[in-house]
């Protein structure tokens, strides 16, 4: 009997589930099962819920799971779903103040309203507050770390900390707590400019329809798979390779957008695209001579 089976949690308030199928929270719509997953009511039912996990208890946060692929093996440990559909921003002191579980779009979209500009890139980025922090997620020019004022974050022990940018490592498609110590990101509060939200509204109109019109956005995807190289771009490498629409049992390179890899039928197992993706780095670097970093994070174990 695993421990998973065997723990028993006092004064929850959330959805304690056993043995989740990780498939229905990852945007590729693949992978294994967590043996714990745990969907909390707020911050405060989560501070609850992680002091009672064994210390040595494996733990991973998804949001929306646009960034993310989860082995077949799964995830033996707990898995927190930070996500809720019910999550709001809000006025906060002049700040924008948002929960790790809000959609990035979200963001933009309550921005606009309050005639604030700054936030509208976050319209193009398809996760949550927390993965776009933990990774400082862009894109058309602009980064979430940009617009940051402070973050609050959460350890094993249920404590939250307010933290401000100097406590961070913050560079392209990267932020790393300094010095190093396991915590997560609960919240953000952004500043942004006076703007006008029309003006707003209309740039991410604009910024939308260039993503459906460039990106394989009605197929199962994680986003970009791999990071730009300096002064170039990977969807370029790729296509140089002769890749575009290269498969790998029900995965393949999107014949849209070369740095996409889709999972049009549903039917791929989180291993044939983990194969494609090493196949796509192993023929960037033979043909072009260029390693290529991985945006999307893997986990789990592999079958």
């Amino acid at each position: 009997m695993n421990m998973a089976e065997t723990l028993q949690f006092k004064g929850l308030r959330g959805q304690l589930r056993r043995d989740e199928p990780m498939s229905r929270h990852v945007s590729w719509r693949c992978g294994g099962t967590a043996d714990r997953f745990y969907i909390p009511e707020d911050a405060e039912d989560l501070a609850t819920f992680l002091p009672q996990l064994p210390d040595d208890e494996p733990l991973f946060f998804v949001g929306l799971g646009s960034n993310l692929l989860v082995r077949d093996g799964g995830w033996r440990g707990t898995v927190v779903l930070t996500h809720a559909a019910s999550h709001r921003p809000r006025i906060d002191a002049g700040l924008i103040y948002a929960d790790a579980g809000v959609a990035s779009p979200k963001v933009a979209r309550f921005a606009a309203l309050q005639d604030l500009e700054g936030a509208e890139f976050l319209a193009g980025v398809p996760g949550c507050v927390g993965g776009a922090l933990a990774m400082n997620a862009g894109c058309y020019g602009g980064e979430t770390w940009d617009i940051v004022e402070r973050v609050a974050t959460i350890d094993r022990k249920g404590a939250i900390v307010e933290r401000g940018r100097d406590q961070f490592d913050i560079g392209y498609r990267h932020c790393a707590p300094k010095p190093a110590r396991e915590e997560w990101f609960a919240a953000a509060w952004f500043r942004l400019e006076s703007g006008d939200g029309e003006t707003s509204r209309g740039v991410m109109k604009e910024l939308l329809a260039r993503r459906t019109a460039t990106q394989p956005l009605s197929l199962p995807n994680a986003g970009s798979v791999f990071r730009n190289p300096p002064k170039d771009h990977a969807a370029r490498l790729i296509e140089a390779c002769g890749l575009k629409g290269f498969g790998r049992g029900g995965a393949r390179v999107s014949e849209k957008h070369a740095n996409f890899i889709v999972n049009p039928k549903g039917v791929a197992r989180a291993s044939d695209i983990e194969w494609l993706i090493q196949h796509i780095q192993r023929m960037v670097y033979q043909m072009k001579g260029v390693v290529l970093q991985t945006e999307v994070r893997i986990v789990g174990e592999p079958t």
